[in-house]
């Protein structure tokens, strides 16, 4: 197996507390070292949003370690994916990159019940996003 991961995946929403937050934990759980993750937010709040943490505890994701990280160009230019969440005018685009806007439910300012399925729709897209990367050919 080749330690070269098949697609570097970018997740992006305003504050990345919420939604990126929960996507890339679940793209880096269900995808391990094949996909390479980051996300970041056009206006990154203080901290991850605690909702968001404990909706993910409960399905065995631990993001409680993560921080909010600001979207620079350079995140956007090393990534074959750029999938927004309600900020797609704050994302520069780059010729050859897969974008993608994910109209999800900001949880921003929810409790955790609300923001449970959210997190249940973003698991089925992140879902689907591997099965995409692991169809495609090989380079």
């Amino acid at each position: 197996m080749s330690s070269t991961p098949l697609a570097s995946v970018l997740f992006v929403c305003v504050h990345n507390a919420g939604r990126s937050q929960m996507a890339a934990g679940f793209l880096a759980h269900l995808a391990g070292d094949r996909v390479e993750v980051r996300s970041a937010g056009s206006l990154p709040a203080d901290q991850v949003n605690p909702a968001a943490v404990e909706a993910m505890k409960e399905v065995g994701i631990d993001i409680s370690g993560q921080a909010p990280k600001v979207l620079t160009t350079e995140a956007v230019r090393a990534s074959d994916y750029v999938i927004t969440m309600g900020c797609g005018d704050a994302c520069p685009i780059f010729p050859g990159k897969k974008y993608l806007d994910w109209a999800l439910e900001d949880p921003a300012g929810k409790g955790v019940e609300s923001v449970r399925p959210i997190r249940d729709e973003i698991k089925t897209r992140i879902e689907a996003l591997i099965a995409e990367i692991d169809a495609k050919p090989k380079a």
